[in-house]
């Protein structure tokens, strides 16, 4: 696809969203990887939790699917959960999952599904919304500060 915004719907996602969902798991690791971890793991070890919100059994999360208009093509989605901070134990929402299709990179589907899902964080009085993000994933970096995000923390590891 060439450059420019694309025409989209944002709306929460369905059981048959599954599969769409779950395929673009892979995407979470699309940037060089710290050499101790695989793609495999990544999207292994958010699957999980992404289904478990999906079939309702997590309270307090949302997913949102981008489709685009007009046709319904869905290109990306956003899962979010509530967090509460280590420090004032207040209640925010906590960015999981954030996935564009290779085709919707660049596009301004991952900025609306951010725009969506802070929304949905003010819906519910959140004064703030926080995400982790690997230290070697540029693209996904330039976004959230694009967006206005800051880095907190920084959260390191040592191999034994």
């Amino acid at each position: 696809m060439n450059s420019g915004t694309l025409p989209l719907t944002i709306r929460p996602a369905r059981h048959d969203d599954e599969t769409f969902l779950a395929g673009l798991l892979p995407r979470l690791a699309d940037f060089p990887l710290p050499e101790w971890r695989t793609s495999d793991e990544i999207a292994r070890g958010d699957r999980p939790i992404l289904l478990e919100a999906l079939h309702g059994r997590i309270e307090h999360a949302a997913i949102l699917v981008a489709e685009l208009s007009p046709g319904g093509e869905r290109a990306g989605y956003v899962f979010a959960t509530t967090k509460h901070d280590y420090f004032t134990r207040a209640a925010h929402a906590h960015v999981e999952v954030i996935a564009v299709t290779p085709d919707a990179e660049r596009r301004g589907v991952a900025r609306a599904l951010m725009d969506a899902i802070e929304e949905w964080a003010r819906r519910r009085g959140y004064r703030h919304v926080t995400l982790n993000v690997f230290d070697r994933n540029t693209r996904a970096k330039a976004l959230y500060d694009s967006l206005g995000y800051e880095v907190e923390t920084v959260h390191y590891r040592k191999a034994l």
